[in-house]
């Protein structure tokens, strides 16, 4: 196939245009493309038409790099921001568009220039309050530089006086030799020795004037620099801000463009062999070498025809009779928070507080720290309070339970599918509270212990304790008056990667129902921390869980979609498929981690690939008007200064009495943090964990010297620790080896004797 014919570029003034090939990917390869040179910008169009509407990019070429591959190919680049891979038809073409892009590069260097030269009024006076400490390290390392380049000279200057006197020495040596009146080769060489001690003389001293020269130079233009730093500060603060403020508002109007849309899609995709890319680029289909692929969607869903709502409405079938005996429960008011008798509501509820202390804004040389941290298990690594917020992981676990109403509506269903999106809500909702809360948690001393007491309240109690430290692991137990347990064993892995975090909970969750007897586990998905060391940290959540009901064989696939700059869908998006035992769908669940989820009553399933690719297999789901199933609590006012805790979590380490000596609100580098005295914190950190280490050797001794005398198990542990509160066993239904609550707790509470807990504080 031949290349279509690319006319000469046109000048026109300070315009230059023309065809030029463009690189785009690696299946499309090179692409003509419609290039405009204006007033120092290079920007290009995929047709001439789309000059008055559609520019696919720009770059300023005052400071871009412009450099030949080979006879017709050449690069423009701006820094790695942008990069162009261009090919002209011919090498006189190519030619004519490096003179033009040298021409307009020099001019708009100039340009720029001039721009700069009229700041020169500039004083550090003016800067703004807002300037802030680090300007004003720019402006004395600015004044450093001077005073080291003025040190330099004053040194070229001192040897320029021992060049200047050795000089006039040598040069009387030399009259003295030429007065002797030497004739023939002699006294050529004497002359020719004269002239280059004379020209040497010459250079040193202009040598040393140019020095002068430059330094009187940077002292001018100093308050340039120093104003031209400030305006790229300023500029980048106030993009950073457009950018977020943009794509709040891209985010907010993609979320209105799905509500109001009536028309829902689910495909559920198996033996999927493709991927669409991602079409984030300057380009509609052309990515810039960009690999990012992006998953083809999850499922589709369209609305049932319009027969089933009137059958259901109806009652014309079995069918749709027990359907819309499912969807009942779904439809109840949720639940009343507050349903204790006539003489408990007497005595007043306990007023919890809403506020901490606002974070101290200390500064803190993040790479020092962990750059020694690259590949490690960071559980393992002694860190700064710096680092954490004043909550620690076992009050973190019991952060799983702020919509616990979810597990109350829960139980009081009639249908296990209906149950099943409870649970399913409830699970997704545990990821709600971390979108902001880029604070680690303290790592729970052994034999640390937490409890929640909401039984007043919101009918539930919960427990916690560290039960084992390598691998560091905690056991947690909730039960509810109103018919549910939740118990879990968490065990934390993470790695520092460089530029991010990955947090893995190692574990399972398990949720068991009363009356229905059902029993649900499922296991949590990786966290991730981005920015670690340069930017603005966020969290994502990614991966994939399968809830199962143990009882009756029905399931949920929910697929957290990792975060992708490149995707068009809404971000942090969670989906997923609600099946019986014999695997037929009966409800479709969407939303997002940090907002809402909703389901939708499927009505009718087809499976087919008449609408998908070569390759794969679609289900297409028919199904009600989708309903929102739960939705995110807003953040308590000035949440932004009390590291974004919730409603329940600022209400997690109030002093309370009656708690176990163990319990995490009594712990002192915890308290201290909260309080704002962090240096104190650090020191009581540091005595603290060094307790714990000498209590961990104290009991390996012991086991070392049991085993010595023949008192001890053969292949007993080497630390003999054992929990207080939990028992080690293996769990039933997944076979794994974990802890179970075994009782005694709030029986200890009620009669206060606490002799039993461990000295850990």
């Amino acid at each position: 196939m031949s290349e279509p014919k690319s006319p000469t570029p046109t000048p026109a003034g300070d315009t230059y245009k023309g065809w030029v090939f463009k690189w785009t990917n690696y299946i499309k390869g090179y692409q003509r493309r419609w290039f405009v040179l204006s007033n120092g910008l290079l920007s290009y169009y995929r047709t001439q038409a789309e000059m008055g509407h559609t520019c696919r990019g720009t770059i300023n070429l005052a400071t871009a790099v412009i450099s030949v591959d080979d006879a017709c190919n050449f690069v423009i680049s701006n820094g790695g921001a942008q990069t162009y891979h261009l090919k002209a038809s011919s090498e006189v073409e190519r030619q004519r568009w490096i003179t033009a892009l040298e021409l307009a590069k020099a001019k708009a260097a100039r340009m720029q220039a001039e721009s700069d030269d009229s700041g020169d009024d500039f004083s550090p006076s003016s800067l703004p309050v807002g300037g802030g400490q680090g300007m004003g390290s720019q402006n004395s390392e600015v004044q450093s530089t001077l005073r080291t380049l003025g040190s330099k000279v004053e040194d070229l200057s001192t040897c320029n006086d021992l060049i200047s006197k050795h000089g006039s020495a040598l040069q009387r040596s030399l009259s003295e030799l030429d007065s002797l009146r030497l004739t023939g080769e002699a006294g050529d060489k004497i002359r020719q020795v004269t002239e280059r001690a004379t020209l040497f003389r010459i250079t040193s001293n202009a040598m040393i004037n140019a020095c002068r020269d430059f330094l009187a130079l940077a002292q001018t233009h100093s308050k340039r620099w120093q104003k031209a730093l400030q305006a790229e500060r300023e500029q980048r603060v106030r993009l950073e801000e457009a950018l977020e403020q943009l794509a709040k508002q891209h985010n907010h109007l993609e979320r209105a463009f799905r509500g109001g849309a009536q028309v829902h899609a689910i495909v559920d995709n198996t033996g999927a062999t493709g991927s669409r890319k991602g079409e984030a680029s300057d380009e509609d289909d052309d990515n810039e070498f960009f690999d990012a692929m992006e998953e083809a969607p999850e499922f589709i869903t369209v609305p049932a025809d319009p027969q089933f709502h009137k059958r259901s409405s109806s009652n014309a079938s079995g069918l749709n009779s027990d359907m819309c005996a499912d969807d009942q429960s779904l439809n109840e008011e949720p639940l009343t928070m507050n349903q204790e008798s006539p003489s408990q509501e007497l005595v007043p509820l306990k007023k919890r507080r809403t506020r901490i202390p606002d974070k101290p804004n200390y500064s803190l040389n993040l790479w020092s720290i962990m750059k020694n941290c690259i590949g490690k298990d960071l559980s393992k690594i002694p860190m700064p309070v710096n680092f954490n917020e004043p909550i620690s992981m076992l009050q973190r676990l019991s952060e799983d339970l702020e919509y616990h109403e979810l597990l109350d509506k829960a139980a009081k269903c009639h249908s296990s599918l209906e149950q099943m999106c409870y649970v399913v809500a409830f699970c997704v909702s545990a990821y709600s509270t971390t979108v902001y809360r880029t604070g680690k948690p303290f790592n729970p001393l052994l034999g640390e212990t937490f409890e929640l007491d909401r039984q007043r309240e919101s009918g539930y109690r919960s427990l916690c304790e560290q039960v084992s430290h390598h691998p560091p692991a905690a056991a947690h137990h909730a039960i509810s008056d109103r018919g549910w347990t939740l118990r879990q064993e968490i065990t934390v892995a993470s790695k520092f990667r460089g530029k991010y975090l990955s947090i893995m909970p190692l574990g399972t969750i398990h949720a068991i129902f009363e009356k229905s007897n059902n029993h649900y586990t499922w296991k949590k998905v990786t966290t991730t921390v981005h920015n670690i060391i340069v930017g603005k940290l966020w969290i994502d959540q990614s991966g994939e869980i399968d809830i199962v009901n143990h009882t009756t064989g029905d399931r949920c696939h929910l697929k957290f979609a990792p975060y992708s700059y490149f995707s068009r869908d809404v971000a942090r998006k969670v989906t997923g498929v609600v099946m019986d035992k014999a695997g037929k769908a009966h409800y479709v669940l969407s939303g997002t981690w940090d907002e809402k989820m909703e389901f939708s009553r499927v009505m009718q399933s087809s499976r087919g690939g008449e609408n998908g690719t070569e390759g794969k297999q679609k289900t297409v789901y028919q199904t009600l008007k989708a309903r929102e199933l739960w939705k995110r609590n807003p953040l308590p006012e000035g949440a932004e200064s009390m590291y974004y805790f919730t409603a329940l979590a600022l209400t997690l380490n109030e002093p309370e009495e009656g708690v176990a000596p163990t319990d995490s609100r009594r712990r002192p580098d915890q308290r201290l943090m909260e309080d704002g005295r962090w240096d104190e914190a650090n020191s009581e950190k540091q005595r603290l964990e060094e307790k714990q280490r000498s209590a961990r050797r104290e009991r390996e001794r012991e086991a070392a010297s049991q085993r010595a005398s023949g008192h001890s198990e053969e292949g007993a542990p080497h630390d003999s620790h054992r929990a207080l509160w939990f028992e080690s066993c293996e769990d039933q239904i997944t076979g794994e080896q974990v802890h179970i609550y075994k009782g005694g707790y709030w029986e200890t509470k009620e009669l206060g004797t606490w002799e039993g807990c461990p000295d850990i504080f």
